[in-house]
């Protein structure tokens, strides 16, 4: 499995993190016991250094979040311009002469259906081909109007396949826009360091310190891996206005 695959898991990623960290705060205790107690100054200097870590992680946790979300946005304000842009088109395709016209709403109607299948996670090879055949034929359709009548009526039927099309490639780049894996790594790091200082420090409440903020922390770990993830998890974009659209162009007689 490779590390994209894994961060394309929220998962995995909370397994990797709660198991990466309760490990380094076990092997942070195991070291504490080996030596001596710490003097009160070490004690000092030491809690110092792990309030200063943990608000790193703190800050990275909360800035990844913030970067999931905007990316999870984009994909929403996408899929919103994605059925605009075939709901403007299906519209557009009465200045076609009416066969072509009758055909590109057929057309589009199909696309749509395939584009709320990817939406909501039917990304099968066939499914694939079936698109691209569909994308094809659409613009076979309006290419071949535009050539025996080239003039700015039938140009606005080619303008908006060319937005049908553009809104797509958008909402593709936008899924493969994700938190880099640098970024996951160091957060990770910094996570293993936090936990490894919390467990070499002195307590009194034996254990319980060193499997609430491993959990803790592997839980925002899952919510960004989840809300970055279009592909796995449990929150993922609803094809809401594409739902809308799919059924307004059925209604349409």
């Amino acid at each position: 499995m490779s590390a994209t695959d894994i961060i394309d898991n929220p998962f995995a990623v909370f397994v990797i993190a709660v198991v990466t960290q309760a490990g380094a705060a076990f092997i942070g205790d195991r070291l504490r016991r080996k030596r001596q107690p710490l003097k009160k100054d070490e004690q000092n200097d030491l809690d110092t250094v792990l309030t200063a870590t943990l608000t790193l992680l703190a800050l990275i946790i909360g800035f990844s979040f913030s970067m999931a979300v905007s990316r999870y946005d984009q994909r929403k304000n996408y899929e919103e311009a994605e059925a605009n842009a075939i709901g403007t088109e299906y519209i557009r395709a009465d200045l076609l002469p009416a066969e072509d016209a009758a055909k590109v709403r057929e057309l589009l109607k199909s696309y749509v259906d395939q584009r709320i299948a990817f939406y909501n996670r039917d990304r099968t090879a066939s499914a694939s081909a079936e698109a691209a055949r569909v994308r094809g034929e659409l613009w076979s359709s309006v290419a071949r109007v535009a050539s025996a009548q080239p003039n700015p009526v039938v140009g606005l039927g080619v303008s908006g396949m060319n937005d049908v099309f553009n809104t797509q490639a958008d909402t593709q780049a936008a899924w493969l826009n994700r938190i880099p894996i640098a970024a996951w790594a160091l957060m990770l790091l910094i996570a293993f360091f936090s936990n490894l200082l919390l467990g070499y420090r002195e307590r009194s409440s034996g254990h319980l310190a060193l499997v609430v903020l491993p959990v803790i922390s592997s839980i925002a770990f899952f919510l960004i891996a989840d809300i970055d993830s279009p592909s796995v998890g449990v929150i993922s974009v609803v094809p809401q206005n594409l739902i809308l659209t799919s059924e307004e162009m059925k209604a349409h007689r």
